[in-house]
């Protein structure tokens, strides 16, 4: 079974600005520190400086949750467009064949920019169940929150 869910937030930023967070590792900061504090603990990285190859793992706080890994297949500043992909443990351990989130940052002006998320997945047939009960946009949309009131917040005048 194969899935795509995805969500658009405007921030009255360039897309430069928004860029410079989620095309580096300080998004992994903002996560911990601003979108998810306590639910997220850290965010380690395994290899690599935020590149494509980058390699993380996420450590879960309060939750119970199980580490992870992700890797950053794709980081194009040219398009804004960062690519990661989960490469070990968490919905891998549940079934799914394939998980990849996509932040994509669209110029709408000089001073506005959309941030896109986009979740795709595959997941085996017999785990499909799964699917529906931990696969959600709502996380990211979260993200894109605090970003944008980050963003907002920290704004270059």
């Amino acid at each position: 079974m194969v899935g795509k869910l995805s969500h658009e937030i405007e921030v009255n930023v360039p897309a430069s600005e928004a860029w410079e967070l989620y095309g580096t590792l300080r998004l992994g900061k903002l996560i911990v520190e601003e979108a998810f504090p306590g639910v997220i603990e850290k965010i380690e990285v395994i290899e690599g400086g935020g590149e494509a190859g980058t390699i993380v793992k996420i450590i879960p706080g309060t939750t119970g949750s199980k580490a992870y890994r992700e890797k950053f297949t794709k980081v194009d500043n040219e398009k804004r467009l960062k690519e990661l992909e989960v490469i070990e443990g968490a919905y891998l351990e549940m079934g799914f064949t394939f998980y990849r989130v996509s932040f994509e940052i669209v110029e709408k002006g000089n001073d506005s920019c959309i941030i896109k998320t986009t979740v795709e997945y595959d997941v085996k047939e017999e785990a499909a169940a799964n699917a529906s009960n931990v696969v959600s946009i709502e996380p990211f949309a979260k993200v894109a929150e605090a970003a944008k009131n980050h963003l907002l917040k920290n704004k270059t005048a």
